[in-house]
């Protein structure tokens, strides 16, 4: 059966996100997962992130985020922020904040980055152009059903300190989505109690 914006809403209602121990990070971030109802159940907004020098994910596959900022109000308020910078999405005019995911440590390059991400689920209520700045390569919907089902399941393979690691993945109409993406995504299909 296909993931439709209403099971989501539904499994999101009763999720309690867990919350990182602040001592653990020096910075913060948000991230916007949104979905749409698509032709086969729900689907993902990802972008993939330009390629810049010194951007530990730099050409990722990513939802559209970034740090807090001092003048947002809160960390749901840079998830907003950040995702009508990037893909010119006004999520308060156009969007329901459906919940909130587990908050996740970042790693770059294998290492602890400093920072703790905050995912906020929410679902597109009326279509709309997107339209991206420097710092997004491309915008990608992607069905979540497929995903779910591991029809796109992968791997990546990853070299750090001379050892090679195959890590989980999965492959959107080309495009590779993993590491934090994956893991937020990968938690939010547990919420839904699809195997990932």
């Amino acid at each position: 059966m296909p993931i439709d914006l209403e099971r989501v809403r539904s499994a999101l209602a009763s999720h309690r996100a867990l919350s990182v121990d602040a001592a653990q990070s020096t910075a913060r971030a948000a991230v916007a997962a949104v979905l749409r109802d698509g032709d086969s159940g729900a689907e993902v907004l990802l972008i993939r992130r330009a390629a810049r020098h010194g951007d530990p994910w730099s050409g990722h596959m990513a939802f559209p985020g970034g740090r807090q900022q001092p003048d947002d109000r809160d960390i749901l308020s840079t998830a907003m922020r950040e995702t009508l910078e990037e893909v010119g999405l006004d999520l308060s005019a156009r969007g329901t904040l459906l919940g909130r995911l587990d908050e996740i440590q970042a790693i770059a390059r294998g290492r602890p980055a400093g920072l703790t991400v905050s995912p906020f689920v929410f679902a597109l209520e009326s279509p709309t152009s997107l339209v991206t700045n420097a710092e997004v390569e491309e915008v990608v919907w992607a069905p979540l059903t497929p995903i779910a089902r591991g029809e796109r399941s992968t791997t990546i393979p990853y070299e750090l300190d001379g050892r090679r690691y195959d890590l989980p993945a999965w492959d959107v109409q080309g495009r590779i989505v993993w590491g934090l993406t994956y893991r937020m995504l990968e938690t939010l299909l547990e919420v839904l109690g699809a195997p990932a």
